[in-house]
């Protein structure tokens, strides 16, 4: 890879990383006078404001997440295409918001972010998965358990190549992805399966 290949993607690489870095949820509750890091799941992501800070707020850092792994994705497909580097691009924001170097390398859990890089590349599966995730949620109230199935779902139906063939960089990322999600959930599910895990009400 010669220098002029090699910039662009040091420079999406970095900026997707710092981006998505930007810990918006314990900015919110520090707003709100709440560490989030120290009350409820002592997660930074918006699921632990909700609970912890308010509804509202944990609304807002929920889109904020969003927009950290949506904008630069969706710049980069805008400019080069659904390709690599948009694919890494919308990963490197994944890694920032949940190893934050402003935060000692701790951070969410990534599925927000990860929404927004998903919605960029691949829009109409995501919109089949927000709705398995908002139907998990809807009937479970567990949001834990909504984010493992639709992370699982995406990750398994991406091979399938509909509505659009996906470049294979994705396809890999997106099974990366599902199985980094679900294990980041893991203390989750070890509720889920001995019935303490917290409910959204």
């Amino acid at each position: 890879m010669d220098l002029k290949m090699a910039l662009p993607w040091f420079s999406c690489l970095i900026a997707g990383y710092l981006i998505g870095s930007i810990p918006f949820g314990y900015l919110i509750g520090r707003a709100r006078g709440v560490d989030v890091r120290t009350v409820g799941s002592k997660n930074i992501g918006a699921t632990n404001v909700y609970r912890t800070v308010g509804k509202k707020w944990g609304f807002l850092a929920f889109f904020c997440d969003f927009l950290k792994g949506f904008a630069p994705t969706f710049l980069v497909v805008s400019y080069y295409g659904a390709n690599e580097l948009a694919v890494a691009t919308g990963l490197a924001c994944v890694v920032g918001h949940t190893l934050t170097c402003f935060m000692r390398f701790k951070g969410g859990k990534g599925v927000a972010t990860a929404f927004g890089m998903l919605v960029a590349l691949c829009p109409a599966l995501v919109g089949l998965a927000f709705l398995l995730f908002v139907v998990t949620v809807w009937l479970s109230h567990y949001i834990s358990l909504g984010s493992c199935l639709a992370a699982s779902a995406m990750a398994i139906a991406i091979w399938f190549d509909w509505p659009y063939h996906y470049v294979l960089a994705l396809k890999i990322v997106m099974t990366l992805l599902g199985v980094f999600i679900v294990y980041r959930h893991r203390s989750n599910i070890v509720r889920l399966l001995h019935g303490c895990e917290n409910k959204i009400y």
